[in-house]
């Protein structure tokens, strides 16, 4: 057994490793699921990290992000770019604070989780990160792919859909290193045809000539929804960091994945909100990338068309690893060397099944989508950043693998955050809570509340229910050792 760091009489708890030989080979399955990973497995560099996160969001659900705040909250084009600025600005801040920790402890980001919400309590936000990625977000990217194929193609949009979902899963079910490969691939192809939709799109928008009416709370939910799409990838952060060497500087790890991200998203949301202002909004969002393409000459349509249905695949990747990441963080034992291969393809068989029912009204069930991400994931990181200051001078990498670890003041702050936002906040097309329906001008503001009273909820609960503030955990010595927080 190895362990690192200073003497200690803390209770020492044995890592589950991830088994097999895999280096950085990319024609093998990624064997495992999600133990932890060996310091001789540990490979690659931060700086890749940028293409990692930048191609995923060069798709077509970016753009509408940008649609919507022009088309559907109601606000100018200067108005939309200043929320999804901020918004998106929120959520890449927290994903770079995540994915520094990945080459620390070598983990995947659910497996983070268990710190704050314990064993079980863990399978809360788990369980929702393994049906938003597996299933919601899977189903969002797989229908943008294929109304982009169908676009161009005019195949039927179920056997569009069929070949997108098919070309994803077969990416995912290799693993780590082949998803870190395609989306350095893609990402020129990605780059290119955005860049020349854009000159295309500015060329011949309007900024100037729509005047918002969406007010402060048309702002706040393109915030919103802006935030939502950004923070959808935080509980992936650490499952593309933690083969890192865990000497990789911190400042490099997090900077790259958070400016993969801003840059990327704000860049395509500002031209979907530079598209809103040349048609109506009604073909904006009833034919969402037609109305997109049908302002470009036909060539540069076409490819933009094949790069929106590349980066639709390019999410999807990544949502598919990551789902079957969390599904395994559940603690379900599955005695096979592939499983998380096989359950990645298993998920993405039931995330097809949905984006079957999304092929119709996707722009109101997109936009829904965004903002119940974050009812979610705010809540979820209010903990996770108030769990780790206030363990700031403690050793906790012992409790990512005890079974008897189970606190209740991350799971209670989290559950509480979310009935009291959504209950007073929520603003949706199916409900409409309290505050928002007595003060429409107010929007929605569910995630700002949800984050806040969850960290404060922690805040007060950490220090009721007592318990070790230290675990340490110690490595079966195949050539690996912990990191010490």
């Amino acid at each position: 057994m190895t362990t690192l760091g200073r003497a200690t009489e803390d209770v020492e708890i044995v890592a589950e490793v991830r088994e097999g030989d895999y280096g950085n080979r990319l024609a093998m399955i990624e064997p495992g699921g999600a133990e932890y990973v060996s310091l001789s497995e540990r490979h690659g560099n931060p700086w890749g990290l940028l293409a990692t996160w930048t191609s995923p969001n060069l798709e077509f659900a970016t753009v509408f992000v940008g649609v919507l705040g022009v088309a559907a909250f109601g606000l100018s084009f200067w108005q939309a770019t200043a929320a999804l600025v901020v918004g998106t600005a929120l959520g890449s801040l927290t994903h770079g604070l995540l994915s520094a920790r990945g080459p620390q402890f070598g983990v995947p980001q659910m497996i983070l989780s268990r710190i704050p919400f314990g064993y079980r309590g863990n399978w809360l936000p788990a369980g929702l990160n393994a049906i938003t990625a597996s299933i919601g977000w899977f189903a969002v990217n797989s229908v943008s792919g294929a109304f982009a194929l169908n676009t161009l193609t005019h195949m039927p949009k179920w056997l569009c859909l069929t070949i997108i979902v098919g070309v994803q899963l077969a990416v995912a079910f290799f693993g780590h290193n082949l998803v870190h490969f395609f989306e350095r691939v893609a990402l020129p192809i990605l780059g290119v045809a955005f860049i020349l939709a854009a000159i295309s799109i500015f060329s011949k928008a309007h900024p100037g000539a729509v005047h918002g009416s969406g007010g402060i709370g048309g702002f706040l939910v393109t915030l919103g929804a802006a935030f939502g799409y950004a923070v959808g990838w935080n509980p992936y952060a650490s499952d593309y960091t933690r083969y890192l060497r865990p000497s990789t500087p911190k400042a490099a790890t997090g900077l790259a994945a958070g400016l993969g991200v801003f840059i990327s998203c704000v860049a395509l949301e500002v031209i979907g909100a530079g598209s809103a202002t040349i048609g109506n909004a009604g073909d904006a969002l009833g034919d969402p990338t037609g109305a997109f393409t049908g302002h470009m000459s036909t060539a540069l349509a076409d490819f933009v068309l094949i790069a929106i249905a590349l980066g639709a695949v390019c999410a999807n990747v990544l949502n598919i690893y990551s789902g079957a990441m969390s599904f395994l963080t559940l603690g379900f034992r599955l005695p096979l060397a592939l499983r998380r291969a096989i359950v990645a393809l298993s998920a993405g068989v039931i995330g097809f099944i949905v984006a079957l029912t999304g092929l119709h009204d996707a722009g109101t069930k997109y936009e829904n989508f965004l903002l119940v991400i974050a009812y979610w994931i705010a809540p979820w990181l209010g903990v996770v950043f108030m769990d780790a200051w206030l363990h700031r001078r403690d050793r906790v990498d012992g409790f990512l693998f005890d079974v008897r670890h189970n606190p209740w003041a991350g799971w209670a702050s989290m559950a509480i955050a979310m009935a009291v936002s959504i209950w007073l906040f929520s603003d949706q097309t199916k409900y409409v809570a309290p505050i928002p329906k007595a003060h429409p001008g107010i929007g929605d503001i569910t995630f700002e509340v949800g984050f806040v009273l969850a960290a404060l909820l922690y805040a007060v609960f950490f220090k009721l229910q007592g318990g070790r503030r230290s675990e340490v955990l110690v490595i079966p010595d195949y050539g690996a050792s912990a990191a010490r927080k």
